[in-house]
């Protein structure tokens, strides 16, 4: 057992000790989430009498190549989870068959709060700088493993192997950061899976821009930096060493619970749906009630989960959902499609533009001038954009933009 922390909450910390770098406070934000819940493990539940939910998540970080940093992120946290005793982490690279074997190989017993009750777990953070080491969409059964081990259920669990007999994972718990990019999960995942199990169990933290741009993060590092880390080592080790049994609401948190689960299943009811996310929309509850107690083990010891940890759970939820569309849109899209969006927001984000200033940047692929005129058409009805007349020439523009001064086309490009 540890002493008293050093931080009254540890997220809070951690986004100021991760602030001085590029990656938006969000996305830091999930890695710290799953710095917690690999500390916590199983050690805590909340019982719902025919299942319990675990702390474990599925994080995967999604964004543009070389944009916000994805994999520096993801390793800022894990290099102080990695200094928890007794957290132990996956392969690097992973099959379905040697994730069961690093399983079965993690067992160990942990006491609860008594004392007395020991408890057996097969605990695995995994790590993936690139989601594609860590999961093959072709892999049916390394995929349909992911999705039992999130569930985090009672009892012993077997693998067959041809090589290494039977595999016994007791008590599984995974905890998953990942990092990938729209393009990747495109090229790799079939529309009919995005809906599936899997990718319903993940939480997609999407970013394609910069908090601020750092050349020299050494330059606004400040002194201390390193204290602040052993810091937030130390009260990891305390989350983890303290921290055991069950989790209970209170009552304004649960009555609140109620009311929100009524509330979103009436939204679910009346949206127009959408085949993608729905499988994690009906599994929103379960994230909800996962982040809530991360959020009440970074600050307590007291296995309480308040009305204020609920509602942040679900604010931080609904800040990240907006973008979820983001990660699957390219799916089952035709390239002519992909590069319509393209030409959109260039003129969005550029324009006004003459048209051939527009055509410049999409002609690699609309190779023949009539499937250009055919895009830009269809654009222009559906409202996307719009096409100013004036006497130096035509302008493509945002719809909402107002009119432009007089000017010639070569001075608008």
């Amino acid at each position: 057992m540890v002493g008293t922390r050093n931080c009254t909450d540890w997220l809070n910390a951690y986004l100021e000790y991760a602030s001085y770098s590029e990656t938006p406070k969000r996305i830091h934000f999930w890695a710290g989430v799953v710095a917690i819940a690999g500390a916590l493990r199983r050690h805590v539940w909340i019982d719902e009498g025919y299942y319990r939910w675990y702390p474990n998540c599925y994080v995967i970080i999604v964004g543009p190549p070389g944009v916000v940093n994805k994999s520096t992120t993801a390793s800022i946290a894990m290099r102080l989870l990695r200094q928890v005793p007794g957290v132990k982490f996956g392969p690097d690279v992973v099959t379905w068959q040697a994730l069961t074997q690093r399983f079965a190989e993690s067992r160990e017993e942990f006491f609860l709060a008594d004392g007395i009750t020991s408890v057996s777990q097969c605990a695995l953070t995994l790590e993936a700088g690139e989601l594609g080491n860590l999961l093959d969409p072709d892999d049916a059964r390394g995929v349909d493993l992911y999705v039992r081990l999130w569930e985090s259920k009672e009892g012993a669990f077997e693998k067959i192997t041809k090589m290494a007999g039977t595999d016994t994972i007791v008590n599984e718990c995974v905890n998953i950061i990942g990092c990938t990019t729209p393009a990747w999960i495109a090229g790799n995942f079939p529309e009919y899976v995005i809906g599936g199990g899997f990718m319903s169990r993940c939480v997609f933290v999407y970013g394609d821009k910069k908090e601020k741009l750092v050349a020299y993060p050494h330059r606004d590092i400040p002194v201390g930096h390193a204290e602040r880390a052993t810091a937030l080592i130390e009260d990891l080790i305390h989350i983890a060493e303290t921290l055991r049994g069950q989790y209970q609401l209170t009552p304004e948190a649960e009555e609140w619970g109620v009311q929100w689960y009524e509330r979103w299943h009436e939204r679910l009811r009346k949206a127009p749906p959408d085949e993608r996310l729905a499988n994690y929309n009906a599994r929103k509850q379960t994230h909800l009630h996962k982040l809530a107690m991360v959020l009440a083990a970074s600050q307590r010891d007291e296995l309480l989960i308040t009305l204020d940890d609920l509602k942040t759970a679900d604010s931080m939820l609904a800040s990240i959902e907006p973008d979820m569309h983001r990660v699957f849109e390219h799916i089952g899209r035709s390239a002519k499609s992909i590069w319509a969006e393209r030409f959109i927001n260039h003129v969005c984000n550029f324009g006004p533009m003459p048209i051939e200033g527009a055509y410049s940047h999409v002609h690699s692929f609309f190779t023949s001038r009539r499937d250009f005129d055919d895009m830009m058409m269809g654009a222009m009805r559906a409202g996307k954009i719009k096409l100013l007349n004036t006497p130096a020439g035509q302008l493509l523009m945002r719809p909402e933009v107002p009119a432009v001064p007089l000017q010639s086309a070569s001075d608008a490009a």
